[in-house]
């Protein structure tokens, strides 16, 4: 094939029809034929020589040109596109190195091969636009539903045809035993579009509890218009789901805007979902009440919560321990992913237990460190004293309050509790002496000597290794793995020790040790303040 003034207009005409039937820019068809033309030219010249070829956008002509760059002497190193600056002067009246000479050469004659291997280039750059448009267009899809066609199924992996593209729904995201025959039309959630050698992939899915938060929004209006707020979603895809809503309006129902007349509007997901049974829960700021909520249908007596550990305790009849578990775990499984947190049912009567036997230790341990009768000691427990520091460092008021107890016995009870805590700190830092706990550790505030002795027997001897420490390695903490709650015990956490005030410890360990300077710890927190401010505006 040769570039001719016959076929010049046909390039043009080529690349717009390509550019049309593939849905991208022409000026891309345009330029991969640029280089497959100058491919072919480089065929024929010379692969050493930098031949371009540029197309005029109008006529279709295309001009071949030769390039060559000037260069210092020493730095050249293809003779045949590149020449020194003594060289260039021949062609140039000042070449200073850096310059390009453009010589133009005579089209070239295209032979089988050559045209052969322009096709292959002009066909893998419209294959990439393609992919580039594909990408373009469903990477700001993800999240949303969209209709598709099933194409095939591979290995339990329904291919579907989504229009501009094909898609993926994998065997594990599919309600149940679903199953689908081609042509069929089918509803899912674009869960993720990734960018990949191959092209982009896009995976959808129908088992992501977004999906059933997306089909709420297409079939409630007041969802959609934002004045009814899905807060969670918490599945178990083709059995039972949970779904927590607000209204930022008064007058409207959260719950009954989401059911509708006669239950239409939550019917209409359900049916969608495969008969997946539906809850849908008003959604409370406080957690206990929430959580009393998430377990509806069954009724709970007590809940106790704990922030810093994300668990709460969930006291129910012995009647309703079944209803709260659910089959298999799944009411209190879905209540817990709604919540975010880790839930332990008990009955009233397994709760009772529990507390006589905190009862019970408490009121043994006042009597072995203060002498006390045993009704004495129950009198301190009932009246809310859990520990001897209580007991020593208290208010004296507080301890008048109980039956039986004056000043010169209040005062007794706070004398023993000091001589003992002394005692036992005086045991615990000779132990920690022993250990090796230097003094650099020991007179560090914040520091108890029963800390200090718990940290020596986990190999924590010096400042050094305690300004090492992670703060859950001190404190302790959770870690998820596979969507299960794992609990990371920490040095001082018997003692109470909290997460921040670990990170105080640590960080002020740090500085005293010129490993950290104060005034960088600042500015980072003037950044993080300033940062904060600038989200909550934009807000």
């Amino acid at each position: 094939m040769a570039i001719t003034s016959a076929n010049q207009l046909e390039l043009l005409q080529t690349a717009e029809a390509v550019a049309r039937e593939k849905m991208i820019d022409p000026e891309l068809v345009v330029e991969a034929m640029e280089e497959s033309l100058a491919r072919a030219a480089k065929s024929r010249y010379g692969a050493e020589l930098d031949i371009r070829v540029s197309i005029d956008r109008k006529t279709g002509k295309a001009t071949f040109t030769r390039v060559r760059t000037v260069v210092e002497d020493d730095m050249i190193e293809n003779d045949r596109a590149e020449l020194n600056v003594a060289d260039a002067k021949d062609y140039l009246d000042d070449p200073k190195v850096g310059d390009t000479i453009v010589d133009e050469v005579p089209p070239v004659e295209m032979g089988r091969i050559a045209a052969q291997s322009a096709k292959q280039v002009i066909l893998q750059k419209v294959r990439e636009a393609e992919r580039d448009r594909q990408y373009e267009e469903f990477k700001d899809r993800v999240g949303t539903i969209i209709n598709g066609q099933v194409k095939r199924e591979e290995y339990g992996n329904v291919i579907v045809d989504i229009g501009r593209g094909e898609a993926i729904l994998r065997r594990n995201e599919k309600i149940g035993r679903e199953s689908y025959r081609p042509n069929d039309r089918i509803r899912v959630y674009i869960k993720d579009v990734r960018r990949e050698v191959r092209g982009p992939q896009i995976f959808l899915s129908r088992t992501d509890p977004q999906f059933m938060a997306e089909l709420f929004k297409m079939e409630v209006p007041e969802i959609y218009d934002g004045i009814i707020e899905i807060k969670a979603v918490a599945r178990d895809p083709g059995s039972r789901a949970k779904i927590a809503v607000i209204s930022h309006d008064g007058s409207i129902d959260p719950v009954g805007a989401c059911v509708g007349m006669r239950g239409s509007r939550v019917q209409a997901v359900v049916n969608e979902l495969q008969g997946e049974k539906i809850d849908i829960i008003p959604w409370n700021e406080d957690q206990p009440t929430f959580l009393v909520n998430a377990l509806q249908p069954a009724e709970v007596s007590k809940v106790v919560l704990d922030e810093e550990a994300e668990r709460i305790e969930v006291v129910v009849p012995e009647e309703q321990l079944s209803l709260a578990i659910g089959r298999r775990g799944q009411n209190v499984r879905l209540a817990s992913q709604l919540t975010g947190l880790d839930i332990d049912i008990m009955t009233e009567e397994e709760e009772s237990a529990r507390r006589q036997a905190e009862f019970e230790v408490r009121t043994k341990l006042f009597m072995e460190t203060l002498d006390l009768d045993e009704f004495f000691a129950q009198l301190l427990v009932s009246e809310g004293f859990t520990s001897l520091e209580e007991v020593a460092y208290v208010e004296v008021g507080e301890l008048l309050v109980i039956d039986g107890v004056d000043d010169d016995t209040a005062s007794e009870l706070q004398a023993r509790a000091r001589d003992y805590l002394e005692a036992a700190a005086k045991k615990a830092l000779e132990t920690a002496r022993e250990l090796g706990a230097q003094d650099s550790l020991i007179e560090f505030e914040g520091l108890t000597p029963q800390m200090v002795e718990a940290l020596a027997k986990d190999d924590v001897k010096t400042l050094e290794d305690f300004a090492t420490c992670a703060d859950w390695e001190l404190a302790g903490g959770w870690t998820t793995v596979n969507g299960e709650r794992s609990k990371d015990d920490g040095v001082l956490e018997p003692f109470d020790v909290s997460l921040e005030e670990a990170q105080k410890m640590v960080m002020t360990a740090r500085i005293q040790l010129g490993w950290v300077d104060p005034a960088d710890l600042a500015s980072e927190e003037e950044a993080e303040d300033g940062a904060e401010e600038t989200a909550e505006a934009e807000a």
